[in-house]
């Protein structure tokens, strides 16, 4: 089984559960064959959903039927104690049974059990939570996204060491280069910790993280950069203003593409070039926040996706333990 990339898998969380976790564990397998899923939850109720749909080489269940509800606070979650789906998936990593965990369960619930079980990598004071978004040319990493509200330099000096690990690890044939949210690309903008993590970035030990300085929020999908960096504050306004903007993007092109006759005309003209559009906006293809920091990197998946977007977080899962991320911030913290 050493060949498999082992995945814990809290198959309680998030809405629709353990419907869409089991279906799209079955859609990722029919994708690819590399995984091996360690699945914590109700095991009769998973039983009837895989329904003989996957060879059980390919996965175990542990039974449980205790799990953290959604309206759980981080401290509720802990206190319920250690027979939760998403305690026994985090500590299967703790125990090194698998490589890797994800869940789209409770998030706050999900980060405070992480943090309790595994241990934070070498040198560095605080997790952050990161994500990919679109942008012209490909794909960027944003962290940290609400994880740490205050940062000092160094957290943000961490974050950025954290943040180009993991896109070599998703993309090892691109060289990305990596710059700082502010509200300016001039030196001078910014408050004091951003100006300090300017001169840490630009020392020659950090070279290889291809520093291109301050970005500015207007800049984020220009895709110049691959690597942006921010408090947690700070990415979690971008992160929401971002999805916000899309959305209305899109209700309005709906708006104007059916509204009048000569819309739906012109939509049914420009269908191929609308389905590229949607397509290229669907959340779906960009579902998995990595909890990165920890000696174990902890996936969260979206608890308001699909089947089909909790299948392409476990192939998140997969590229993250095949480009050795772990390994790969040690070598550069």
């Amino acid at each position: 089984m050493s060949e498999f990339i082992k995945i814990a898998v809290d198959a309680m969380g998030g809405d629709d559960s353990p419907q869409k976790i089991v279906d799209g564990i079955i859609h990722n397998h029919n994708l690819n064959k590399d995984n091996y899923f360690k699945i914590f939850g109700n095991e009769i109720e998973i039983k009837k959903l895989i329904n003989d749909r996957i060879n059980n080489k390919y996965y175990e269940i542990v039974n449980t039927t205790e799990e953290v509800k959604s309206t759980d606070s981080p401290l509720e979650a802990a206190k319920r104690g250690k027979n939760t789906s998403m305690w026994l998936s985090i500590e299967s990593v703790k125990k090194k049974e698998t490589d890797i965990v994800i869940s789209a369960g409770n998030t706050g619930a999900l980060l405070v059990i992480a943090k309790l079980n595994l241990k934070m990598i070498e040198n560095i004071d605080k997790p952050a939570l990161s994500a990919l978004w679109p942008n012209k040319k490909g794909m960027s990493v944003v962290l940290d996204l609400g994880a740490n509200i205050d940062c000092s330099a160094k957290n943000l000096v961490d974050f950025s060491v954290m943040g180009v690990s993991l896109y070599r690890s998703l993309y090892p044939k691109d060289t990305p280069r990596s710059a700082v949210l502010n509200i300016g690309s001039e030196e001078l903008k910014g408050n004091e910790i951003i100006k300090e993590t300017f001169k840490l970035l630009n020392d020659e030990k950090y070279k290889n993280l291809n520093f291109s300085g301050f970005i500015e929020g207007n800049e984020l999908m220009n895709g110049d950069v691959n690597v942006i960096v921010s408090d947690g504050f700070t990415g979690n306004v971008a992160l929401k203003t971002a999805e916000g903007t899309a959305n209305f993007i899109t209700d309005e092109l709906k708006k104007a593409l059916s509204g009048t006759i000569i819309g739906k005309i012109s939509s049914l003209l420009n269908i191929s070039n609308l389905k590229k559009f949607k397509q290229r906006l669907d959340p779906r293809l960009y579902n998995g926040a990595i909890f990165i920091g920890l000696d174990t990197p902890v996936v969260k998946s979206h608890g308001g996706t699909d089947f089909i977007g909790f299948s392409n977080s476990l192939s998140v899962c997969n590229k993250i333990v095949r480009g050795n991320l772990i390994n790969k911030i040690k070598d550069n913290i």
